[in-house]
């Protein structure tokens, strides 16, 4: 029988989506510019139905290929009202978890992480013009794609905790290797950015 190591511990929870929820609600209630919890629980439930990787690929005639979400986006527009709907919702929640979960993906690809936060916000702000009611909140997808970027770094700090780093740090590399880091990043997870001045 193998122990667990004393920084190893296992999580028992009801559910995934049960973890997720309180995960990324603790992130939440420490940031400066905390999003709805009504978004947090939406958000809960993507991470729920899209963290398998098998999810991220379209399968036929016995291959493999990753989903290229942006022309899924353009094309949705010839489809049926019903299946606008569905195609929106998958563009806009896989853009979330590419984005969020599994941002550090998006440095290794040809379009980076803005691209595909685009083409989320766009495919929310479609899907509201079709169903945009959730939890019987009016607009609800308005909502989510203006708190998008807000949503996607709690979601990758709750990715880097899970790998055993810091909370802060996504923010601390950021700003380490000169990369710019948003005002609105610096919010989220809880950090006032200071002001600072040149010595000469």
């Amino acid at each position: 029988m193998h122990s667990l190591g004393p920084d190893k511990k296992i999580i028992q929870k009801a559910s995934l989506q049960g973890f997720f929820f309180e995960s990324l609600n603790n992130l939440n209630k420490k940031s400066l510019c905390p999003v709805p919890e009504s978004a947090i629980y939406y958000s809960s439930d993507v991470l729920d139905k899209f963290i398998l990787s098998k999810d991220f690929f379209d399968i036929s005639e016995g291959r493999v290929r990753e989903k290229i979400l942006g022309l899924k986006l353009l094309e949705a527009t010839q489809l049926s009202r019903e299946d606008q709907r569905r195609v929106y919702k998958e563009v806009a929640d896989m853009s979330l978890i590419v984005c969020g979960y599994f941002y550090e993906s998006t440095q290794n690809k040809m379009v980076d992480s803005q691209y595909y936060g685009q083409i989320g916000k766009m495919a929310y702000s479609q899907l509201n013009n079709l169903s945009p009611s959730y939890l019987d909140i009016p607009s609800f997808y308005t909502m989510f794609a203006t708190c998008f970027e807000s949503m996607t770094t709690l979601m990758t700090m709750l990715a880097s905790l899970n790998r055993g780093q810091s909370e802060g740090h996504l923010i601390f590399k950021k700003v380490m290797s000169g990369e710019h880091v948003s005002e609105k990043e610096f919010l989220v997870s809880g950090v006032m950015p200071q002001p600072t001045k040149k010595v000469s």
